[in-house]
């Protein structure tokens, strides 16, 4: 009974070889596609191209107009911890404040 005889150099540089001329011919079979498919193709990849440009823009500004309304919230908040911060006028105050205004607006006429 013969044992395994592992295969020389040479013998695996032949199958590596002979393995290469056989994947290279079978790319050589395969069609070249004609000039309207490839034409096509550029029109498809072009158009798939512009979508997602399209889809990126949107996305751009859809995240800027967040960002704007989440600015105009923090600031909006901030102003009013200021106006809750301010010392409340009493009654006295506001009436004071008001018959100012209106004395103000007599004397203009």
């Amino acid at each position: 009974m013969n044992g395994y005889h592992a295969p020389s150099f040479q013998d695996r540089a032949a199958a590596s070889l002979e393995a290469k001329h056989k994947a290279l011919a079978a790319m050589k079979a395969v069609p070249r596609p004609d000039a309207s498919v490839l034409v096509e193709r550029a029109a498809q990849y072009a158009r798939r191209d512009a979508l997602a440009q399209a889809k990126a823009a949107k996305a751009r500004e859809t995240r800027d107009e967040q960002k704007r309304l989440a600015d105009e919230k923090r600031a909006a908040t901030k102003e009013n911890r200021i106006r809750a911060a301010r010392p409340k006028k009493s009654e006295a105050e506001m009436k004071a404040a008001h018959d100012a205004r209106y004395a103000a607006r007599k004397n203009r006429k």
